[in-house]
């Protein structure tokens, strides 16, 4: 994801918080407890310190400005508990995953944001070849369009979890993942407030109110910002200024949410007017799961998919809705327990677009949640290229965008809702 938390692998539910019924201590455990938590935050400290001085160093800024930002930093030990793997009985379930996010609720909202954002939706589909469709979808699943995007202190999240993150055979990757993150975070923060980098332990024209508003902004509980929920190194590397007022805001403003989404799809190879999956023909599931892995690579071409059955002949015609023959693609599957407990999945070919929309989170989940979410809302999943093969397919989706962008100010002046 770039890097993204939604790259963490998004649990299907959440139980809700509870405390525990006041029970007779036993004291020789109290104290034990006491000591583990107490070693804890001896070491978070500790961490965090070096790297609040390593970064002092490496960017020359001023130490005590660092750590007055950090002066209230905390672990947040339900941060701990939430970042774990599922328990090994735990079952996928790729239906009820659907069902939570291909929902009334949030296609409502979606078609409530594109129609107060359609024409600068149209712009930077003409501009990225990323179809506003698809935008709006990832946002949609993301937080609702702003409704849900956390409420953790991002900068108390990504300590945390570089410094206490739980014990999980993968704990030394994930704790150098978030503090890379948290590296991020203070880079992103002080910039945004001003500051130049390497500072040179100049603090000229940094505004530490601005600096310290920006560690303590809210964020999911992997450290997720805005809107479109980007990780901080997402945000300096593919964020943009989308509404022209000289800052990237992706909590207030749609407009830079709408043009960070787009440029990070475009960055990470959205190829403009293809789809992004085709459907696995029914007498062909047993060979599609011959050929799922689960390894999100590019194997097969639409050629060979084409002659196993599993797709058919207009899927490798590019004037028929498919794409090129030598394309390539993986099969997807997508598991869930049958009402008896029994493993079942679904099948799909995944072309290139989504193997980009897996690079925004990594979930094959999430990403044909996404295809779907936008086909909900009127996305044609099929190539976007002129009858006439000797025009060529970036010029007829240039027609098509501005036809688009005149389509949307006729009906935004005239304020009709968009179709579903």
């Amino acid at each position: 994801m770039h890097f993204r938390a939604s790259y963490l692998l998004l649990a299907l539910s959440l139980g809700a918080c509870t405390s525990s019924p006041t029970q007779q201590a036993n004291p020789q455990q109290t104290i034990v407890n006491q000591a583990d938590d107490a070693a804890i935050e001896a070491r978070y400290s500790q961490n965090l310190n070096a790297l609040l001085s390593q970064v002092s160093q490496t960017q020359e800024i001023p130490l005590p400005a660092l750590e007055t930002g950090f002066l209230d930093a905390k672990t947040i030990p339900s941060i701990r508990k939430l970042v774990l793997p599922p328990s090994g009985t735990f079952k996928k379930n790729w239906l009820v995953y659907r069902k939570r996010f291909v929902e009334p609720v949030r296609l409502k909202a979606g078609r409530t944001f594109w129609d107060e954002n359609q024409v600068f939706l149209a712009q930077t589909e003409q501009e990225t070849g990323v179809p506003a469709a698809v935008i709006v979808a990832i946002i949609g699943i993301e937080t609702i369009y702003g409704r849900q995007t956390g409420n953790f202190r991002v900068k108390d999240v990504l300590s945390t979890l570089a410094f206490s993150y739980p014990d999980t055979p993968n704990k030394a990757a994930r704790e150098q993942l978030f503090k890379d993150q948290l590296q991020e975070l203070i880079l992103m923060c002080w910039t945004e407030a001003g500051g130049k980098l390497p500072a040179k332990n100049n603090t000229q024209g940094m505004n530490p109110a601005r600096f310290n508003t920006c560690l303590n902004q809210n964020s999911s509980y992997a450290g997720a910002i805005g809107l479109p929920q980007f990780m901080p190194s997402s945000i300096r590397s593919f964020a943009v200024d989308g509404d022209g007022d000289g800052r990237i805001d992706l909590k207030q403003s749609p407009k830079d949410a709408i043009a960070s989404v787009a440029n990070f799809m475009k960055m990470h190879g959205w190829q403009a007017g293809m789809p992004i999956y085709f459907p696995v023909q029914e007498n062909a599931i047993a060979t599609a799961k011959q050929l799922a892995d689960g390894e999100p690579q590019l194997k097969y071409t639409v050629a060979e998919l084409i002659e196993k059955g599993i797709l058919v002949p207009q899927q490798g015609d590019l004037q028929r809705g498919g794409v090129e023959p030598q394309s390539k693609a993986l099969i997807i599957d997508l598991p869930y327990p049958d009402k008896d407990g029994l493993d079942q999945a679904q099948y799909f070919v995944g072309l290139n677009n989504f193997l980009t929309i897996v690079q925004y989170n990594r979930s094959y989940f999430y990403a044909q949640s996404v295809g779907e979410f936008a086909e909900a809302l009127g996305y044609k999943n099929q190539s976007a290229v002129p009858v006439d093969a000797t025009t060529k397919p970036s010029s007829a989706k240039d027609s098509l965008d501005k036809s688009k962008i005149k389509s949307a100010k006729k009906s935004s002046a005239k304020k009709k809702s968009k179709p579903n």
